[in-house]
């Protein structure tokens, strides 16, 4: 017996098709661009102070704890200057003792974002229960 091997005149299509491969490609592009600025983004809720903060009564200054965050690398919590490794020391007591846990934080121009969200993490830790961020 003879196998005998059939020849087809016509010719297949041996080339992949990429179409699939391009909408898949194209969809994981979009899902990472929305996902990527979530994972940078700080867990941390923080409100933005308004204009009117700066008219506020007498009695709300004493019930808000204010840190500055210095470009030198140091802070500044209530007007005192203090060393940043030593932020938790000084601001701990103050937050424990204010009613409503409210910190209001300023920032220098010079200071690195890394170091500013890292006063903020601190701060959240410690048990501020309201951030609010002044521009200088």
């Amino acid at each position: 017996m003879r196998l005998q091997r059939r020849r087809y005149s016509e010719p297949g299509i041996y080339d992949p098709n990429m179409t699939p491969l391009i909408d898949v490609s194209l969809v994981l592009v979009v899902i990472l661009m929305v996902a990527t600025p979530l994972a940078f983004q700080s867990g941390i809720a923080v409100n933005a102070a308004s204009r009117s903060g700066k008219q506020s009564t007498e009695q709300v200054k004493t019930e808000r704890i204010e840190v500055s965050v210095l470009a030198n690398g140091r802070v500044t919590v209530n007007r005192t200057t203090v060393a940043r490794d030593s932020l938790g020391r000084m601001l701990g007591p103050l937050l424990r003792a204010a009613p409503n846990g409210m910190l209001v934080l300023r920032c220098d121009d010079g200071v690195p974002h890394g170091d500013f969200v890292s006063v903020l993490d601190e701060a959240r830790q410690l048990g501020a229960g309201k951030i609010a961020v002044v521009g200088s």
